[in-house]
């Protein structure tokens, strides 16, 4: 498959999972919603592995760097995510998404010593221009409430939990299996999550509303199974500077999906905010099919 029927793919999905999460945050705390979601996912992939008998036996180095990858992609990242999204609107959270791509840029540099590319630093700002133009009359009515400082202080450490949990991604993708390692690393993240939780006494009550668990299938199958792999895929191949930019992509998607489901009007500055996503994808992401970060590479499912 292209790298651009992956990039679709992933963008379509998580498109959907910002409505899916709103049926996950109100039932006690939503760290335990985020456990759920990932362990069933490692689940899933777990049953997968078994049946095509990929291999699963790695290096104790491997295995801490996967716990480590999970502890921040996963653990903290949709943790703090979700915190944040009980305090601030979806809106303000897609613009704050958007720095993922800058911090994974910056990180990539330090960490991994790979080139900062113009292209991608050049269609990421063209990319939040887009989003703040979407979004410009929600913007308008942001308050500063100490709700909202909280919300975007979770949704920081949330975006630049992801950015360090791409870094390890990339790095280790190049010796481990695509879905070995989200089987791992959501697994670890997952367990990361229960124990703290149980450490601190948080309680639990299991909902009785049937959307808490259909959304929890549609995360976990679609949201993390599927879409976590096509993203993955798109690090491996392309690196993680360029697969961020499905994140200036889905918002776009859910509001294509609030348009059907919720009456949502375009105006004309919303259709230029997605023009400039448009041009800004392209600018990022041209050639990508036969380029990945350093050259060539064949994907390592």
């Amino acid at each position: 498959m292209s790298s651009s029927f992956y990039f679709i793919v992933c963008a379509l999905i998580w498109g959907s999972t910002w409505h899916a999460i709103n049926f996950q945050i109100d039932y006690g705390n939503p760290s335990y919603a985020v456990a759920f979601r990932f362990l069933l996912a490692s689940c899933v992939l777990a049953v997968f592995i078994q049946w095509r008998r990929l291999p699963m036996r790695f290096s104790v180095k491997q295995h801490l760097s996967m716990c480590l990858a999970g502890l921040f992609l996963y653990t903290l990242d949709y943790s703090f995510l979700y915190a944040a999204q009980q305090h601030i609107m979806g809106a303000f959270l897609a613009v704050l998404s958007t720095s993922v791509i800058y911090f994974n840029v910056i990180l990539r540099r330090v960490f991994l010593g790979k080139p900062i590319r113009r292209e991608v630093v050049v269609g990421a700002t063209l990319g939040l221009v887009g989003i703040c133009s979407i979004f410009y009359p929600e913007l308008r009515a942001l308050d500063t409430s100490e709700s909202l400082k909280l919300g975007m202080l979770w949704a920081l450490c949330s975006f630049s939990s992801a950015s360090i949990g791409n870094i390890i991604s990339e790095h280790l993708l190049d010796d481990v299996s695509v879905v070995a390692f989200n089987c791992y690393s959501m697994c670890y993240g997952s367990i990361v999550i229960l124990v703290a939780l149980q450490l601190f006494g948080v309680p639990w009550q299991w909902p009785q509303a049937v959307e808490f668990y259909a959304a929890l299938a549609y995360l976990a199958i679609f949201g993390s199974v599927i879409a976590f792999g096509c993203y993955m895929l798109l690090v491996q191949r392309m690196g993680s500077d360029k697969a961020a930019y499905v994140v200036l992509v889905y918002p776009v998607i859910a509001l294509l999906i609030a348009t059907v489901m919720e009456g949502y009007e375009w105006s004309w500055l919303a259709l230029f905010g997605v023009g400039c996503i448009a041009f800004g994808n392209y600018l990022a992401l041209h050639n990508t099919d036969t380029s990945s970060s350093d050259g060539p590479v064949e994907a390592n499912v």
